[in-house]
């Protein structure tokens, strides 16, 4: 399995890789990261944000070094905040250069690599070789990545490998493929170095915007390295996760995914916002898993159906529009939502007259005739007196705590009804996962809706603790359907809203465009925070289009691959513009190039009027 248990919370079991005074990874507590936006020439604007980012809680701060010129940057942002006695570790961001790589290693407390272009190069070509070819090209690596080992030993310098999705190299690319056993292997490759050469200072990663590739490497990264004896800590990230909303819901999946089973050691939520702006996010992921060594004992699961590497999805019958191939629902406590956004359902109370134009759902008590409420879908418990005889759709409300061998008998024969599932367990993804599963291994294929309940009067902490929780069900295939019901001081029209967001960030649902936008960094070539509302206010209407919004070129085209568009830096001010992968203008203006970005859009067909 690739945790320590899915019904206990258990954090994996690590190595400690220290990080100057900060200790990542085996009983230290998670760690919280950012990254710098400004150019790492602009050493005052960079060492304000990465104090702005140490008083926001950050432990350590990245800064991109993308020349050998910015290694004296970087080693004057370093003085600069030592002699304010500042001792925030930071972390070198390198691509394409060993030589850099070498040189930062001796001026910083970590080190991050990309293996995907350290000694390998990303040309998006088709590369042939056999197995002997193949040894060859891993032993010219292994001598190129070796004195990096070396320097880090010498100056007591952690060490990053981390893998992006949209950067694997040529060679990975053509004997695995855009999977996550490619993402897995050409992280392996490097650890495998580090092993072998007795360096266990090393942190690893796999990121990447899609969050189901990205729980699913981590999770196979996990099972290969105890395979190999292996036990180095996890950074986790959704790259390119996007701002507002959408980027915090996003991480909140991916990384909430994995923290509910123990896995993940350093967390960055990566906004295309001030680094500042991650830090109360990651903040709040990590303390809602803070306690969940206290939660109550979940039954065992039995035999797990699952796949965790790949997504299938849990067979279940189709009730009105719910189960079967059906997307995932949303029930929602009011229909007050925004724009197109509209709830499936809608729950309303005894007193309350029907909304038009939609499924009402109504609770009744286990006396109330079922029949009386025909106008009405009914929601009941497991033992209202006429559930066995009524044959017409309705929803049964169930909590977990209640799944005994009676329960599974008299679910058994129920035909035409949908679960409402929820828990009361602080690990209530774990305890929802273990409810479903038996459900499943009874042989009861009754579509499942999970209903997750808060109190909270602020919109952050819903959407960090909804998906957190959610996330992980929806990635596995587990549900048909999800009900955030809230009742702190949020709009039903924001919950709702909270609700969608889950489905589309965990790939299950689409109901408006998709933004691939990344956080921004020292190598970004335009104003992306800004680039970004520009281009989301111009095309919020698109519902279902992908664009990807990269600052330059480093995942730029790889981790847009499945995107529709693409809004690239090329150069300082100048802007790439691909459709799917097809490079279709190169050098536009900054100042025109949303502007040609839509006439791009109109000219293959895929624009709409608002």
């Amino acid at each position: 399995m690739y945790c320590e248990s899915l019904i206990h919370y258990k954090r994996r079991y690590t190595n400690t890789v220290r990080v100057g005074p900060v200790n990542i990874g085996s009983d230290a507590p998670i760690v919280i990261q950012t990254m710098t936006s400004k150019a790492t020439s602009d050493i005052d604007g960079s060492v304000e944000q990465i104090l702005k980012a140490d008083e926001a809680g950050a432990q350590i701060v990245r800064v991109t070094v993308p020349s050998m010129r910015d290694i004296e940057h970087i080693r004057a942002i370093k003085e600069k905040l030592l002699a304010g006695v500042h001792h925030i570790p930071l972390v070198a961001d390198i691509h394409f250069n060993q030589k850099i790589a070498f040189e930062a290693a001796k001026l910083v407390e970590k080190v991050r690599i990309n293996p995907g272009n350290f000694a390998d190069s990303k040309k998006f070509e088709q590369l042939d070789y056999s197995d002997t070819e193949y040894a060859a090209e891993l032993d010219r690596i292994r001598q190129e990545f070796l004195p990096l080992l070396h320097i880090c030993r010498e100056h007591n310098t952690a060490l990053r490998i981390g893998t992006n999705h949209g950067s694997l190299s040529d060679r990975i690319m053509s004997r695995y493929g855009d999977t996550p056993e490619g993402m897995v292997e050409s992280a392996m490759e490097f650890l495998r170095f580090c092993k072998q050469e007795n360096f266990m200072n090393v942190v690893v990663s796999m990121k990447a915007s899609n969050t189901m590739i990205m729980v699913q490497s981590v999770r196979l990264l996990a099972v290969r390295m105890k395979e190999e004896n292996m036990h180095f800590p996890l950074h986790l990230g959704v790259t390119e996760a996007g701002e507002g909303e959408d980027g915090r819901i996003k991480s909140a999946v991916g990384i909430g995914a994995l923290l509910a089973d123990g896995i993940g050691d350093t967390i960055r939520v990566s906004l295309t916002e001030e680094p500042e702006c991650e830090i109360p996010v990651a903040r709040k992921l990590v303390m809602h898993f803070a306690n969940h060594t206290q939660a109550g004992d979940i039954p065992p699961l039995g035999k797990y159906f699952i796949n965790p590497f790949s997504f299938t999805r849990r067979q279940s019958t189709q009730v009105l529009q719910v189960g079967g191939k059906q997307v995932p629902v949303v029930i929602a406590d009011s229909q007050e939502c925004s724009g197109n956004l509209h709830p499936d359902f809608v729950f309303i109370n005894h007193h309350q007259d029907p909304i038009p134009d939609i499924q009402n759902l109504v609770e009744l008590d286990n006396k109330t005739d079922l029949n009386t409420k025909n106008n009405l879908l009914p929601l009941v418990t497991l033992q209202h007196k006429d559930l066995l005889d009524f044959v017409d759709p309705c929803f049964v409300r169930i909590r977990t705590a209640e799944l005994n061998n009676a329960a599974f008998r008299k679910l058994q024969v129920l035909k035409n009804k949908v679960l409402v599932l929820s828990s009361n367990n602080l690990n209530m993804l774990a305890d929802l996962r273990s409810a479903i599963v038996r459900l499943t291994m009874h042989g009861i294929k009754l579509p499942v809706i999970v209903k997750i309940c808060y109190q909270t009067d602020d919109i952050e902490t819903l959407q960090v603790k909804a998906a957190a929780d959610s996330g992980g069900l929806l990635l596995d295939g587990l549900v048909d359907g999800i009900w955030i019901a809230n009742t702190g001081n949020v709009s039903q029209q924001e919950v709702c809203s909270v609700s969608f967001g889950i489905l589309q960030a965990s790939r299950m649902r689409t109901t408006k465009p998709e933004y691939i936008s990344c956080p921004s960094c020292g190598r970004t070539q335009f104003n992306i925070q800004e680039t970004t509302r520009y281009i989301r206010e111009r095309t919020r209407h698109l519902t279902g289009l992908k664009i990807g919004i990269m600052g330059c070129i480093v995942n730029g085209l790889g981790e847009m691959a499945d995107a529709d568009y693409g809004y690239i830096g090329g150069a300082p001010g100048k802007v790439n513009l691909y459709h799917q992968k097809e490079l279709i203008k190169r050098g536009v203006p900054e100042n025109l190039a949303v502007d040609e970005l839509i006439n791009l859009i109109k000219d293959r067909g895929d624009w709409v009027e608002p």
